[in-house]
């Protein structure tokens, strides 16, 4: 497969570095090999790993170091939990790649050019953007073949996401014309709010086809996680939460395998 995947949503507390740590860690539990790329200078997703910022930055370097040509992406790489993730750790050094890289040639595309060959060394890559549109979002963008959107259940989500849809059209028209949205995943839904209802089912009716059907509930133990530095699945694997995630890495690996299916017949 090999497929490199965006993890976007401009608007931050929506689920994006959840969604990305635990679907990284639930398809690597189904026996994929996948590269977890923290691009994120709050660095959650490195924490919610179980790395500390005391360890950060140690002897292979960060994707900060392999953004500004310090160290090589590989260098990076360091295994983590469950067997079969790996992850590119960040720290808040990241903050700073925003400015050194504003003044570089083809700033937008170092991320791209850093991962080049490794794509073929995974199933899957997974990039956890900022939540925001910035150079490192674009770089992601640019970088992957395809982008997943968790979407809060909640009325201001709707607006970003139509602010988010504009900015890859324009990153497809002008970076990455092979840019794709894989689908919407909506997060944080509780089915006793009317809004979380009516929120689903507009998102459902104008971009059917596009909605995994998997979707994540409010969960007390999706939150606590993090806190102990383990995926859902390692943390508490009966909860909401972690069926709410198996559910979702089951899907996109049908959608995934009945594409590859299609297109090879």
């Amino acid at each position: 497969m090999g497929a490199i995947l965006g993890i976007a949503n401009q608007k931050g507390g929506v689920g994006k570095t959840t969604t990305a740590v635990n679907l990284s860690a639930c398809l690597s539990s189904l026996g994929k090999k996948v590269l977890l790329i923290d691009l994120d200078p709050q660095a959650n997703a490195t924490s919610g790993l179980g790395r500390t910022a005391s360890e950060n930055g140690g002897p292979g370097g960060t994707v900060y170091e392999a953004l500004i040509g310090q160290c090589s992406m590989r260098e990076a790489v360091e295994p983590s939990e469950p067997k079969g993730l790996w992850l590119v750790p960040s720290t808040d050094d990241l903050s700073g790649a925003e400015i050194e890289l504003l003044d570089l040639p083809g700033r937008e595309y170092k991320l791209r050019d850093a991962l080049k060959g490794m794509a073929e060394e995974y199933d899957f890559v997974i990039i956890d953007c900022p939540p925001a549109l910035s150079i490192l979002t674009l770089n992601a963008l640019v970088a992957s073949e395809r982008v997943i959107i968790p979407l809060q259940c909640e009325y201001f989500a709707l607006e970003g996401l139509g602010k988010l849809l504009r900015t890859l059209g324009l990153v497809r028209e002008r970076l990455n014309q092979g840019l794709k949205m894989e689908g919407i995943v909506l997060t944080m839904f509780d089915a006793r709010n009317n809004l979380s209802r009516q929120v689903r089912d507009e998102v459902k009716k104008h971009f059917a086809g596009k909605v995994f059907d998997s979707v994540i509930p409010r969960n007390v133990r999706l939150g606590e996680a993090p806190s102990h530095g383990l995926p859902i699945i390692m943390y508490d694997p009966v909860c909401a939460g972690a069926k709410a995630y198996e559910s979702l890495a089951a899907e996109f690996l049908a959608r995934m395998e009945g594409r590859e299916a299609s297109n090879g017949s």
